[in-house]
């Protein structure tokens, strides 16, 4: 249901505005990948295993004790992260090492918490 404040009684607009705007937006390959970004963060397991990646490096092996999950399920949803290029793996013998692909993950989880925390 809509209510008076939410919308303009006269449909108008600020042409200059509207073509700066228009101007400025995204390309729609960046628009998807943004939005497949969001997509794979909007899981609770995965949040999960980027928290506790974000404060170490970790086996799939370890994910799994600290999720109390398989460790199947755990690289199913590692393959979901790694193919979004959140996380990053490395062999290490018969292990497999995964930690955050970079800073700017970090930062999209930080700034999230903060957020939420946010009064």
């Amino acid at each position: 249901m809509k209510h008076k404040q939410d919308t303009c009684e006269v449909f108008c607009f600020d042409a200059e505005a509207v073509n700066k705007v228009k101007s400025k937006m995204l390309p729609e390959t960046e628009v998807t990948y943004m939005a497949e970004i969001f997509k794979v963060l909007g899981d609770r397991t995965r949040i999960k295993i980027l928290q506790a990646l974000l404060q170490s490096e970790l086996c799939v092996c370890d994910l799994s004790a600290v999720l109390q999950m398989s460790t199947s399920a755990v690289s199913h949803q590692l393959r979901v992260l790694r193919n979004a290029r959140l996380v990053k793996y490395r062999k290490e013998g018969k292990n497999v090492y995964y930690s955050i692909d970079d800073e700017h993950v970090s930062s999209l989880f930080n700034q999230a918490l903060e957020h939420i925390q946010h009064d």
